[in-house]
């Protein structure tokens, strides 16, 4: 039996839990290895092959993992599109990916529709997994097709597009495995052992969306690894904990919003959850303040790991006691991929100079699909980058500084707002905070905090004066912020990046705008 594909699961050990759902529904690994034979001999009779693409506008159900599962088995290619976009948007990826097929449900019916009908895509190969009007029934599809696996297997691939936050998002192809499915299924179990997740028993929270590349990777990750999975549809602080304890969760993956949520609790409130069931608790997607690391590594215990990758590819990884000996690092390259500091010209830079993070991937090259001008411009030979900056120490731990769109140049100073994001979150009124440039006669540019404040507190001058007394204490003059603006809610995509255009796009308006 190979313990590192979900498909030798289902066969060998189907009553094995694979879900748990957000309403509190189970399925089997035999039950849901059936549905995923039947909807892949389903897309086949639609006329689906090698290479075709499926895309999925869908919550984290049940379904979200049939689909994944049918299609990484037929050779297909799947995208999985942000719920939260709207109709022309959901248009454009619907469009610029080639589904064959696309699956939604009725949650998502205006963007879905809207889509649809821009598109003229056919009706008859539009499915919902509830009664949406002009969809067919996704549960008759499975129904009228066998169970048993289908006769042609082949390995499928996600072909995921990236958050889009400058210019439209493009698709990150890579080519499909000549190899069966569980090759790639095992190379896919791989990513979880990385972080000492081992196959058999065990249980995996899924806290963000999965059409976010490291929820989808981890969560399939662990079916693939015959652990269960317990899937959320909105994540909160509280509710995380009553599963961890509920479910005895083992392992998941969360990003540092989510961290500074459950640091918000009272201590009466996490005293009542019992979490010694966790075993590997595995962030990234955006900076970590190294206090608010230390907190959780005293909480949770050393069972935290962090890594350093995006859906192109990565990385470095970290774990909690190699990060507690080098604290505010995102970790060395992980097997099979490499580092490297590049200035602007191109060339390599000495330990501890600040330049563009370029990395190989065990993952593969890849291209960004129909954009070959933007695949040339992330690359240098096979090293790509996506535009973060940072430095490497003599013993090869990599440090972030921040995205080379987002350093703020103040008098010709190289400024990076992640450093002071840092320290700004240590502030006890501050819930959440941006940091970024915005027009300065003078300076060209000046620093600016935008700030979201913790529950219950009220926005005041006296408090702006609390924050900038706070930031003076533990920062550089030059990085102090010369103004902070209060916000009901900061725009944080559901991956826990922060949507910074849009912030910038409000001050820079009607001038030249900082791309």
């Amino acid at each position: 039996m190979n313990v590192n594909a979900f498909w030798e699961w289902a066969k060998h050990d189907p009553d094995r839990i694979a879900l748990i759902t957000a309403e509190g529904e189970t399925q089997t690994f035999g039950e849901l290895g059936a549905r995923v034979n039947q909807l892949s001999h389903a897309l086949q009779t639609l006329g689906c092959q090698r290479g075709d693409g499926v895309a999925i506008l869908l919550n984290n159900h049940a379904e979200w993992a049939e689909v994944f599962l049918a299609t990484h088995q037929i050779g297909m290619y799947l995208t999985a599109i942000n719920y939260h976009l709207t109709g022309p948007e959901v248009a454009y990826i619907l469009s610029n990916c080639e589904a064959k097929v696309f699956i939604t449900e009725s949650a998502y019916s205006d963007a879905a529709n809207k889509a649809v009908n821009e598109l003229g895509f056919d009706r008859h190969h539009c499915f919902s997994i509830d009664p949406l009007a002009g969809f067919q029934d996704y549960e008759t599809l499975l129904a009228e097709h066998s169970a048993a696996p289908p006769q042609e297997r082949s390995a499928g691939n996600l072909m995921l597009y990236t958050s889009g936050t400058t210019g439209r998002p493009k698709g990150v192809r890579r080519p499909l495995s000549e190899g069966p499915p569980e090759t790639s299924a095992a190379m896919s179990a791989l990513l979880g052992m990385l972080f000492d997740i081992q196959p058999g028993s065990g249980s995996h929270l899924v806290a963000g969306p999965l059409y976010h590349a490291a929820p989808c990777g981890f969560a399939m990750g662990a079916l693939h690894l015959g652990q269960s999975v317990v899937l959320t549809k909105k994540w909160s602080a509280e509710d995380c904990l009553k599963k961890i304890q509920g479910h005895q969760v083992t392992a998941t993956h969360m990003v540092p919003t989510m961290f500074h949520r459950l640091l918000e609790l009272p201590e009466s409130v996490r005293e009542q959850y019992d979490l010694s069931s966790l075993k590997n608790v595995i962030h990234a997607a955006a900076p970590c303040p190294a206090d608010t690391k230390r907190k959780m590594i005293d909480w949770f215990g050393p069972v935290i790991y962090e890594y350093y990758a995006a859906t192109e590819g990565g990385g470095a990884y970290v774990n909690a006691h190699e990060w507690l000996k080098n604290p505010g690092t995102v970790g060395r390259a992980w097997p099979g991929a490499e580092l490297i500091i590049l200035d602007d010209d191109g060339n390599a830079l000495p330990p501890n100079e600040v330049g563009t993070i370029y990395m190989t991937s065990p993952m593969g090259e890849f291209k960004y699909f129909k954009d070959d001008k933007k695949t040339a411009e992330s690359a240098r030979g096979k090293m790509f980058t996506v535009g973060d900056m940072g430095y490497l120490t003599e013993d090869g731990w990599l440090f972030i500084c921040d995205r080379k769109s987002d350093m703020i140049i103040s008098g010709g100073v190289n400024i990076y707002p992640a450093e002071i994001e840092a320290v700004l979150h240590q502030h006890p009124q501050i819930g959440d905070v941006a940091v970024l440039g915005v027009p300065d006669e003078a300076w060209g540019e000046s620093v600016k905090a935008v700030v979201e404040v913790a529950p219950g507190v009220i926005p005041s001058d006296e408090l702006a004066e609390d924050i900038l007394a706070f930031a003076a204490l533990n920062l550089a003059k030059y990085k102090l912020p010369r103004s902070i603006d209060f916000i009901d809610q900061l725009p944080r995509l559901p991956t826990g990046k922060l949507y910074k255009r849009l912030l910038r796009d409000q001050y820079w308006k009607g001038t030249e705008k900082k791309v």
